[in-house]
Protein backbone atom coordinates (compact mmCIF):
# COMPACT_ATOMS: atom_id res chain seq x y z
CA UNK A 1 0.00 0.00 0.00
CA UNK A 2 1.11 3.14 -0.75
CA UNK A 3 1.20 6.34 1.32
CA UNK A 4 -2.23 7.85 -0.91
CA UNK A 5 -3.33 4.41 -0.31
CA UNK A 6 -2.68 4.52 3.34
CA UNK A 7 -4.40 7.99 4.04
CA UNK A 8 -7.37 7.24 1.81
CA UNK A 9 -7.74 3.83 3.93
CA UNK A 10 -7.65 5.96 7.33
CA UNK A 11 -10.50 8.09 5.90
CA UNK A 12 -12.56 5.47 5.07
CA UNK A 13 -11.98 3.82 8.42
CA UNK A 14 -12.87 7.48 10.18
CA UNK A 15 -16.36 7.61 7.92
CA UNK A 16 -17.01 4.20 8.57
CA UNK A 17 -15.67 3.36 12.30
CA UNK A 18 -15.21 6.78 14.04
CA UNK A 19 -17.82 9.82 14.66
CA UNK A 20 -15.30 12.26 12.77
CA UNK A 21 -11.79 13.35 13.21
CA UNK A 22 -10.67 14.47 16.05
CA UNK A 23 -9.12 18.13 16.23
CA UNK A 24 -5.67 18.56 15.08
CA UNK A 25 -4.42 19.68 18.90
CA UNK A 26 -6.25 16.55 20.24
CA UNK A 27 -4.24 14.58 17.00
CA UNK A 28 -1.14 16.26 18.05
CA UNK A 29 -0.94 15.22 21.86
CA UNK A 30 -2.85 11.56 20.79
CA UNK A 31 0.65 11.64 18.16
CA UNK A 32 2.72 12.50 21.13
CA UNK A 33 1.45 10.13 23.60
CA UNK A 34 1.85 7.54 20.37
CA UNK A 35 5.59 8.59 19.77
CA UNK A 36 6.43 8.04 23.93
CA UNK A 37 4.97 4.60 23.75
CA UNK A 38 7.57 3.84 20.96
CA UNK A 39 10.14 5.44 23.32
CA UNK A 40 9.26 3.51 25.90
CA UNK A 41 9.59 0.27 24.18
CA UNK A 42 12.99 1.35 22.08
CA UNK A 43 14.90 2.45 25.55
CA UNK A 44 13.90 -0.21 27.26
CA UNK A 45 14.19 -2.98 24.54
CA UNK A 46 16.77 -2.09 23.19
CA UNK A 47 18.73 1.30 25.22
CA UNK A 48 20.21 1.12 28.54
CA UNK A 49 16.46 0.73 30.86
CA UNK A 50 15.78 -2.17 32.41
CA UNK A 51 12.40 -3.80 30.74
CA UNK A 52 9.86 -4.18 32.91
CA UNK A 53 7.46 -7.57 33.40
CA UNK A 54 4.24 -5.86 31.75
CA UNK A 55 6.65 -4.31 28.78
CA UNK A 56 7.58 -7.91 27.33
CA UNK A 57 4.35 -8.72 25.06
CA UNK A 58 4.21 -4.13 23.95
CA UNK A 59 4.73 -4.64 19.97
CA UNK A 60 6.67 -2.23 18.28
CA UNK A 61 5.29 -2.59 15.05
CA UNK A 62 1.78 -1.85 16.32
CA UNK A 63 3.08 1.03 18.08
CA UNK A 64 4.80 2.37 15.38
CA UNK A 65 1.30 1.81 13.22
CA UNK A 66 -0.55 3.73 16.35
CA UNK A 67 2.09 6.65 15.16
CA UNK A 68 1.65 6.04 11.14
CA UNK A 69 -2.28 6.30 11.54
CA UNK A 70 -2.15 10.10 14.02
CA UNK A 71 -0.02 11.00 11.33
CA UNK A 72 -2.20 9.87 8.24
CA UNK A 73 -4.98 11.70 10.15
CA UNK A 74 -3.31 14.37 10.67
CA UNK A 75 -2.61 15.42 7.11
CA UNK A 76 -6.13 14.37 5.78
CA UNK A 77 -7.58 16.71 8.17
CA UNK A 78 -4.79 19.49 7.24
CA UNK A 79 -4.94 18.68 3.03
CA UNK A 80 -1.45 17.46 2.95
CA UNK A 81 -0.91 14.59 0.40
CA UNK A 82 1.48 13.27 2.14
CA UNK A 83 2.94 10.42 -0.87
CA UNK A 84 3.56 14.20 -2.58
CA UNK A 85 5.77 15.44 0.36
CA UNK A 86 7.57 12.12 1.62
CA UNK A 87 8.87 11.77 -2.30
CA UNK A 88 9.83 15.36 -2.13
CA UNK A 89 11.63 14.95 1.08
CA UNK A 90 13.37 11.53 -0.02
CA UNK A 91 14.37 13.34 -3.14
CA UNK A 92 16.21 16.33 -1.30
CA UNK A 93 17.59 13.79 1.34
CA UNK A 94 19.69 12.08 -1.85
CA UNK A 95 20.84 14.72 -2.81
CA UNK A 96 21.50 16.91 0.26
CA UNK A 97 22.64 14.20 2.53
CA UNK A 98 24.44 11.40 0.23
CA UNK A 99 28.17 12.85 0.38
CA UNK A 100 28.02 13.93 3.64
CA UNK A 101 26.79 10.54 5.17
CA UNK A 102 29.63 8.43 2.75
CA UNK A 103 31.88 11.51 4.17
CA UNK A 104 31.27 10.68 7.26
CA UNK A 105 33.87 8.91 9.26
CA UNK A 106 31.80 8.17 12.36
CA UNK A 107 29.45 5.96 9.94
CA UNK A 108 32.14 3.97 8.58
Amino acid sequence: MNIQNAQKAVDEWIQNHGVRYFNELTNMAQLTEEVGEVARIIARRYGEQSEKESDKDKDLGEELADVMFVVLCLANQTGVDLQDAFDKKLDLKAKRDHDRHQNNKKLK
